[in-house]
């Protein structure tokens, strides 16, 4: 079920990373959402917040560094008789934006993470990936891109395809950054401080439940689609959104000793045979709120 949710939304936004001309620097994401069973009536409260922080250095005419981390913590209760689990990922963001041509650049990106309930840290706790992006300038308003991302996972190797599209409107009032299947944001300027859009997060990654000796760990499959309003301040490099939307996020917990092996997107390359121990959680609305600082990449960093 989770599949098919999974490829509507992807139908929905055929529509990038750090394609732009602007990163923001500092995002932090706060999301709650009350999850339901599938199975019984039992719900659980989900808290999620996310950080991420990034910072570019202008190398040449040619090369942005790019370095930053990226941390999450996620607080639920994986079924009615367990107790309340907090979920952390830590990562380290470190690549480089490159312009190969006048039409064609590239975004490449190495994402060491440890991701557990960060109980007893050891070796199941890190996890290894790594993002390649090429972005073709189609005009001065318009890219497309294409790439690959790819992560070692608690459950086995997961591979991801990327395709997606950078678009601004001449008068500045669309706008549009889509690295499907991860991400999507789209905005339309009401005025200059005042904004209304939509975005899409995606994520496939597992924790590591060493609060249980490493025996069990995590795998989440996470959705999330929102409408958002969003207020623009000091010439809009500072960005604070309000945001309803749909979560369809599920946590299926696993003995340590069975993995599914490699798999693209949500779909394992062979059979998947493991046992699930707890129940699937059910879609539901969620609230979520975000402050972002951006900064624009065409001014010279020092």
């Amino acid at each position: 079920m989770k599949k098919i949710k999974l490829l509507m939304l992807f139908a929905l936004f055929t529509v990038s990373v750090n394609a732009q001309d602007y990163v923001d620097i500092f995002k932090l994401s706060l999301n709650n959402a009350t999850l339901g069973n599938v199975d019984n009536d039992y719900e659980t409260s989900v808290n999620n917040l996310n950080m991420e922080v990034y910072y570019p250095k202008k190398l040449s005419e040619k090369a942005v560094l790019l370095t930053g981390f990226t941390v999450e913590n996620t607080r639920l209760n994986f079924s009615q008789a367990s107790e309340r689990t907090s979920l952390t990922m830590t990562r380290l963001n470190l690549g480089m934006k490159y312009q190969h041509s006048e039409k064609w650049s590239g975004t490449y990106v190495f994402l060491p993470k440890i991701a557990s309930d960060f109980d007893n840290i050891g070796s199941n706790d890190f996890q290894f990936g790594g993002l390649a992006v090429l972005d073709y300038q189609y005009n001065e308003t318009s890219k497309v891109k294409f790439g690959l991302y790819a992560s070692s996972e608690n459950h086995g190797s997961t591979i991801t395809p990327l395709i997606g599209i950078w678009h601004r409107s001449k008068n500045n009032k669309f706008y549009i950054n889509a690295t499907l299947p991860i991400r999507m944001d789209a905005n339309y300027a009401l005025t200059k401080k005042f904004s209304v859009g939509t975005d899409l997060l995606t994520s496939i990654k597992s924790y590591n439940l060493s609060e249980f000796n490493s025996d069990f760990y995590t795998q989440e499959v996470s959705i999330r689609f929102a409408m958002y309003a969003a207020l623009g301040l000091m010439e809009n490099s500072i960005i604070l959104r309000g945001k309803v939307g749909f979560d369809t996020t599920d946590y299926g917990v696993y003995s340590s000793n069975e993995k599914v092996g490699a798999q693209v997107l949500t779909f394992p390359l062979s059979t998947d045979k493991r046992n699930r121990l707890n129940s699937e959680f059910d879609s539901s609305i969620y609230l979520g709120f975000d402050a972002i600082y951006r900064f624009d990449l065409t001014k010279e960093t020092k």
